[in-house]
């Protein structure tokens, strides 16, 4: 097929809006986009003239999925900027909540979103009925997750536990004592998962690009709370408040969300895959020898194994769980007075959330109210790249003879494999400021 025209409007089982529009005439490709169709949501222009502690809780909204890695970097931005340090016990437990997110993100894509690609089905609605049991595990092990989530930060979602300073909500000892048998026992359901995954056949897709992700200088911690920025093309590490010299946003027309390239290639990836690519020797032992059982080994260029690093990381962060637990129990969860502002001024957060690296910027004047602010969404990071991606499949697909209704779902089933948040990547920061 030298000739084809691809439309696809509104990629499904993905969160918000987007286009795939491909024309290739005479073998050429003449247009290739991944157009983000849903509306600027313009977060950073009503976060000014908020107060400093308002900052976590509004942005905590940008997602119901990920609500609590917009917290954390929103908290983390905040304490920069007002000279705050927070105790060892809030760190733990702003650790655990991030592990809950982590485990029921990476669930909720990997059986509802991702595996009907792979079983022939548009939906996880048809497997209820054909494999009640992988749905049932599915479902307990969100469950899980969102309950650890409730527990930490006071409901499932958007928690209201997790503040500038600290905590105002804390999870009993019986809370944790049954959560980390639960956790315990769900290293079933991670087994099966496992044994599932192994069956799938991947598509067989390889593109040299840009990994980033944050990496934890000093320890062996696999970065999700804290780490400086590095990559697979630049390992020196960047602190975050330097964000700016290692991520550089540009506005594209097709898309109404920014594109972001690096000083070191016009596109790169954020994520699970990039995070293991990374940081795969600071994995819990159990993921990595489940990732060796997947056929994985850093640096692993298949976009479509951004899935199988999602199973490794739930591996991880359930058995990183446990250990928290433990360490917290042991020590004895105490209520803590929130630390109070030293200072104004500017401050940038930067966490692992389940997509990738997300960033946070405030500026605060003298009385605390937000001046300015940006945020860098991971989706958004990671749209030049699908393209790319799609750029280099193309050439194999038309060679192989696909039918355009084959490589649509090729093309979509990439998308897919990102994981993407298209409404949190809708965001436009303030060029005046920039």
């Amino acid at each position: 097929m030298k000739t084809v025209t691809i439309d696809v409007k509104q990629v499904t089982r993905v969160e918000g809006h987007g286009n795939i529009a491909v024309k290739v005439e005479d073998g050429r490709i003449t247009k290739l986009e991944l157009q983000i169709v849903e509306s600027p949501r313009f977060f950073e222009a009503f976060l000014r003239g908020r107060r400093w502690y308002e900052a976590p809780h509004v942005t905590c909204r940008v997602c119901g999925i990920c609500s609590v890695g917009h917290t954390t970097a929103s908290v983390k931005a905040i304490e920069a900027a007002t000279g705050i340090q927070v105790s060892e016990q809030t760190r733990m437990l702003r650790r655990l909540i991030l592990d809950a997110e982590h485990l029921q993100s990476h669930v909720l894509h990997l059986y509802f979103l991702a595996v009907p690609d792979f079983l022939g089905v548009g939906s996880v609605i048809p497997l209820a009925s054909t494999h009640p049991d992988v749905v049932r595990r599915a479902l307990r092990m969100k469950k899980l997750a969102n309950d650890l989530c409730a527990a930490v930060g006071g409901r499932h979602i958007h928690p209201i536990a997790e503040h500038v300073g600290g905590f105002t909500h804390l999870p009993s000892q019986d809370e944790l004592i049954d959560l980390k048998r639960r956790l315990e026992a769900s290293r079933d359901d991670l087994k099966l998962t496992a044994e599932l995954y192994a069956t799938l056949d991947l598509p067989d897709f390889q593109r040299p690009t840009e990994y980033i992700a944050l990496r934890c200088c000093g320890n062996g911690e696999y970065a999700l709370y804290d780490g400086r920025i590095v990559s697979t093309l630049q390992p020196e590490p960047t602190e975050a408040s330097e964000y700016r010299r290692r991520l550089i946003e540009s506005v594209v027309k097709h898309s109404a969300s920014k594109h972001v390239r690096s000083p070191h290639s016009e596109a790169y990836m954020v994520g699970a895959l990039a995070r293991f690519n990374v940081n795969a020797n600071r994995l819990h032992p159990a993921a990595r020898d489940l990732a060796r059982r997947l056929g994985m080994a850093p640096v692993c260029g298949n976009p479509f194994h951004n899935n199988s690093a999602q199973l490794v990381e739930c591996v991880h962060v359930t058995e990183d769980a446990i250990e928290l637990i433990d360490a917290l129990l042991t020590r004895g969860v105490a209520v803590e007075p929130l630390v109070r502002p030293e200072r104004f001024g500017r401050g940038v957060g930067a966490a692992e959330v389940p997509r990738g690296l997300l960033i946070h910027e405030y500026e605060l004047d003298d009385k605390g109210l937000i001046t300015a602010a940006n945020l860098i969404i991971p989706t958004g990071q990671n749209l030049a790249n699908i393209e790319a991606d799609m750029r280099a499949m193309m050439p194999s697909m038309l060679a192989a003879d696909m039918s355009r209704e084959q490589m649509t779902h090729r093309l979509e089933m990439l998308v897919r494999a990102y994981d993407p948040c298209i409404s949190c990547a809708t965001h436009f920061l303030d060029i005046e400021w920039q």
